[in-house]
C-alpha cells in the first residue's frame, strides 16, 4: 500500500445518510458496514477491488457484510482481533446475541451475515505492522477492537473508540452497547489513540474529523458522563436526559443519525451491565 489518502464511504443504513461509514485506505478497505448495505457499498467502490478488510471489531454494523465480501472475492483478507475471529468464521452466537436485542428487524437493519472461511481470517493481538498500518489492540467499547494508524497520512482509523459525532454538530455521544462495556479499558485506549498524534479521525459514525484532540476530549466527557447517567438513574432518566442534550444542540440537525448510530437504550443496557458487573462482591 502506498500513501494514498483514505476515501470515506457512506453505505446508507435505512436509506439513510451520514450513520455508517466505511474507508478505503490504496487496496485496504477498513470496515465494510452490515450486509444489508452491501449493494451500496460495492456500488461506491465501483471498480476498485479491496484486497484486505480491515475490521476494527464484529459488531454488525461494522462488520455484517465481511462474509458476503469473502464471497464475491475468494481471496479477500479479512483481519480481525483474536477475540472476535472465531465469531466471524462461526457468527451463530453472535447472530443470537444480535436478535436478543433486534428482533424481529435483524433482516432489515443487518441483512443475511454469511461466516467468513478461517483461511481467509488473519487474526490479529495488536501491535502488528501490517501494509503500512500499525495495529492497536484498543478495547472498552468492545474486548476484541482494535485501531488503524496510517502514519503517511496521520490518520488514525478508530470505530467505536471516538465515538459518535455527526458534523456539523460538535456533540459526542459514547456508543456503549452489551454485552462488554469497559469505561477503564475505554479511556485507556483514548490515551493509546492519543499516542499517535493524529491529525484525522477516521470514524465511523461518521466520517472523517479534523480536530481529533477536540474529539478525543469529547468521547472522554461523553463517556464518563453516560456512565454516571447510568449509575445514578433509571432507563426512561437516561434515554430523556441524553435525547434532550442531543436535540438542544444547534449543530444537531440530524438527530435520528445519533441514535439510530447508537441507539439509546442500548447504551443504558451496555453501562448497566457494565456497573453490575463493577459491583459485584468479589
Amino acid at each position: 500500500m502506498d500513501s494514498t489518502l483514505p476515501r470515506a464511504i457512506d453505505v446508507r443504513q435505512l436509506g439513510h445518510e451520514r450513520l455508517i461509514c466505511c474507508f478505503l485506505l490504496g487496496d485496504v478497505l477498513i470496515d465494510c458496514g452490515p450486509a444489508s448495505c452491501v449493494d451500496a457499498l460495492l456500488a461506491e467502490l465501483g471498480d476498485s477491488r479491496p484486497r484486505v478488510l480491515a475490521l476494527t471489531h464484529i459488531h454488525l454494523d461494522h462488520a455484517g457484510a465481511a462474509g458476503a465480501l469473502v464471497e464475491r472475492w475468494p481471496d479477500l483478507e479479512v483481519w480481525v482481533h483474536e477475540r472476535g475471529a472465531p465469531h466471524l468464521i462461526d457468527p451463530s452466537r453472535l447472530l443470537a446475541s444480535a436478535t436478543r436485542l433486534y428482533g424481529e428487524d435483524m433482516q432489515r437493519l443487518w441483512g443475511e451475515v454469511l461466516p467468513v472461511p478461517a483461511a481467509n481470517v488473519h487474526a490479529l493481538a495488536g501491535g502488528e505492522e501490517l501494509d503500512g498500518l500499525a495495529v492497536a489492540y484498543t478495547p472498552g467499547h468492545a474486548s476484541h477492537h482494535v485501531s488503524y494508524w496510517h502514519a503517511a497520512s496521520a490518520t488514525a482509523f478508530v470505530g467505536d473508540v471516538a465515538g459518535v459525532r455527526v458534523a456539523p454538530s460538535p456533540y459526542v455521544l459514547a456508543p456503549t452497547p452489551p454485552p462488554d462495556i469497559d469505561v477503564e479499558l475505554w479511556q485507556d485506549s483514548i490515551a493509546r489513540v492519543r499516542e499517535w498524534r493524529p491529525q484525522r479521525l477516521a470514524i465511523t459514525h461518521f466520517g472523517f474529523c479534523d480536530d481529533p484532540s477536540a474529539q478525543l476530549d469529547g468521547i472522554q466527557r461523553a463517556l464518563e458522563h453516560s456512565a454516571q447517567l447510568a449509575r445514578e438513574g433509571s432507563l426512561e432518566h437516561f434515554v430523556a436526559a441524553l435525547r434532550d442534550e442531543i436535540e438542544a444542540d444547534p449543530g444537531a440537525r440530524d438527530g435520528a443519525a445519533y441514535s439510530l448510530g447508537a441507539p439509546l437504550d442500548q447504551c443504558y443496557a451496555g453501562l448497566e451491565r457494565y456497573w453490575s458487573r463493577r459491583e459485584q462482591p468479589r
